[in-house]
């Protein structure tokens, strides 16, 4: 920022003032050939690092404006009267007879204010010691044009496409800057919401542990266990539902068309077991497979797992008791994933307690869960026929049966003591195939039940639980990159800043970055220590990984919501894409 300065005819009555910046003059008929290249300190160039810039612009065709008066504002920390009075002084010393004098004043790189309490101060005094405020071009001896040359017809197009991109780039920032803030204040909004009702839906479960709600309600249950190339995980899954201290059930095996040793190793280790029932049909897919079993189901609750699954030995009882409440239509489980061999199976375990669940618990409390997950979930078998059973038009059966059911005016609950073990992916590549595919298989069931959105009918269904899944599973990860980048392109800049001018730089601005963001990491552990808090069983050591799940997990995520919409958007068929299993669960103590 540059102000202009000449002494005041003798006998004028009124004085004049122009405020400009030194680029630019008061319209845009033209370019403006006048130039200050960065770091020019004075006039007259004396520096090599002050020449070179400066012949650079002369053979542009520019016109070096020079500075006489510097009062280091720039250099942090400074007063407003340190201002005032080192540009007094200099002004005065100056040598009144020279045609004019250039101030140098800095309104960016750090806190400025001083600088802008300054301003008005040093306009008062300067012009009652006699000095006029006037334009560069004036004071140079230049006309407008001259100043600022009209251009050609075939360079307009060009300073418009720069009028244009610094205006996107300048609304752009602005954007990103409120986007930011916004995200911020939701995002600790919605820790706050969530974490209230997920401890109020931890004290009625405590409170139905107390009385022994629903105990004595022992309906006969059919486990469903769809299956299509288990040959390894098929054992363990049967064995642990075999070993539930609750008695009254079935298991319904429905081999969907598998090409290794699946059935085989059912028959082999369970054709003596009463309880175990083997059905095989071509393959279908996972929904076809369920209502397959459906038609030779005893129970009158369902239970449908994935066949990578190791149940509690308490999970199916905890499941059935609570649908002695008759409004109840599904109960969604504690899926926890068993496999916590390495860094990513680690990170989806530590997702699992602080997201998924954390979710379940609170959208119980309004009831308005949106999914009953696959690993564990459990159905009123006449609701599950009322509503036409698991379909196939989306990659999410669950989350579209969830619905459906949810629309009908029933209950969906969450049990946290119906823990399940689930085999999660063990590489970044797995685990971006998998959650692609849950990622569309979301967006697919958004959009079939769209209807359903700000409907008074559906409650909180319509006004929480869905606008939460556009907003932070949706439209959050499509944004959080952009944001990202911002934290970082700022830090960049910062440190340039820095690094050309240690001795004046501002910490202000990058110090309240690093507070913000510790701010909202501090924020995040704490409500991921309160997850724990409310599971009660679980190991602690696990919480450690959220840094380094902040930094590089989420990341996956992003990439994943943006290739599913990018997928969707273009119309694309996408398939189930069955995942590798590798038998590595184990229920975790």
């Amino acid at each position: 920022m540059g102000v202009v300065l000449k002494p005041i005819d003798e006998g004028r009555d009124k004085m004049r003032l122009a405020h400009t910046r030194i680029t630019r003059e008061q319209d845009y008929t033209g370019l403006t050939v006048l130039c200050r290249p960065p770091y020019f300190g004075d006039a007259e160039a004396d520096k090599p690092e002050e020449v070179e810039p400066a012949i650079r612009a002369e053979k542009l065709g520019y016109l070096i404006v020079g500075l006489r008066i510097d009062p280091d504002d720039w250099q942090l920390p400074v007063t407003a009267d340190q201002i005032v009075n080192r540009t007094m002084q200099r002004a005065l010393d100056n040598n009144p007879e020279t045609r004019g004098q250039v101030v140098l004043l800095h309104d960016s790189g750090g806190d400025r204010s001083a600088t802008i309490e300054a301003l008005p101060q040093l306009i008062h005094q300067l012009r009652a010691k006699g000095f006029e405020f006037v334009l560069a071009s004036r004071l140079g001896g230049l006309s407008h044009d001259q100043a600022m040359p009209p251009i050609s017809p075939g360079q307009r197009v060009y300073t418009r496409t720069d009028a244009l991109a610094f205006f996107v780039l300048a609304t752009g920032g602005w954007l990103l800057q409120w986007t930011f803030l916004i995200g911020i204040i939701l995002g600790l909004g919605r820790l706050i919401f969530v974490g209230a009702l997920a401890f109020a839906q931890w004290l009625r479960s405590r409170h139905r542990e107390r009385t022994h709600a629903g105990e004595a309600y022992t309906p006969f249950v059919s486990v469903i266990v769809p299956a299509y190339n288990e040959e390894m995980v098929i054992e363990a899954t049967l064995r642990s539902l075999l070993a539930s201290d609750y008695k009254d059930f079935e298991i319904i095996v429905v081999d969907d068309g598998s090409i290794d040793r699946t059935s085989e190793i059912v028959r082999e280790k369970f054709g003596g077991e009463k309880r175990v029932r083997l059905f095989t049909e071509p393959n279908a897919g996972k929904a076809n497979a369920l209502n397959f079993g459906l038609r030779f189901v005893n129970g009158e609750i369902i239970i449908a797992l994935d066949a990578d699954t190791i149940f509690a030995t308490q999970t199916i009882g905890a499941l059935a008791h609570r649908f002695y409440d008759k409004q109840m239509g599904a109960v969604a489980g504690n899926a926890k994933v068993g496999n916590r061999i390495n860094i990513v199976t680690r990170w989806q375990a530590l997702e699992y307690i602080t997201s998924q669940n954390m979710d379940r618990r609170a959208f119980a409390s309004l009831n308005c869960i949106t999914v009953v997950p696959g690993a564990v979930g459990a159905w009123r078998l006449d609701l599950l026929k009322q509503a036409g059973g698991f379909t196939s038009d989306t990659l999410a059966e669950d989350q579209d049966l969830t619905l459906r059911i949810r629309r009908h005016g029933y209950k969906i609950g969450y049990e946290e003591n119906a823990i399940a073990w689930t085999e999660a992916p063990a590489s970044l590549r797995t685990l971006a195939k998998q959650r692609f595919r849950w990622a569309y298989g979301t967006l697919q069931c958004m959009w079939k039940h769209a209807d359903a959105l700000f409907r008074p009918r559906y409650g909180a269904l319509g006004f929480v639980a869905m606008p939460n899944v556009w907003i932070f599973q949706i439209i959050f990860p499509l944004v959080s990159p952009v944001m990202d980048l911002m934290l970082l392109y700022t830090l960049f800049s910062a440190g340039l800043d820095w690094l050309q001018q240690p001795a004046g730089y501002s910490m202000t601005n990058l110090n309240q970055i690093f507070f913000y963001y510790a701010l909202f990491l501090t924020i995040d552990w704490l409500s991921a220590c309160f997850a724990f808090i409310l599971e009660r069983q679980e190991h602690w050591r696990l919480l450690w990984w959220i840094f380094l799940q902040r930094f590089c997990y989420r990341q996956v995520m992003y990439y994943v919501m943006i290739k599913s919409v990018a997928t969707a958007v273009r119309g694309a068929v996408v398939g189930w894409g069955k995942l590798e299993r590798k038998a590595t669960v184990e229920a975790q103590p």
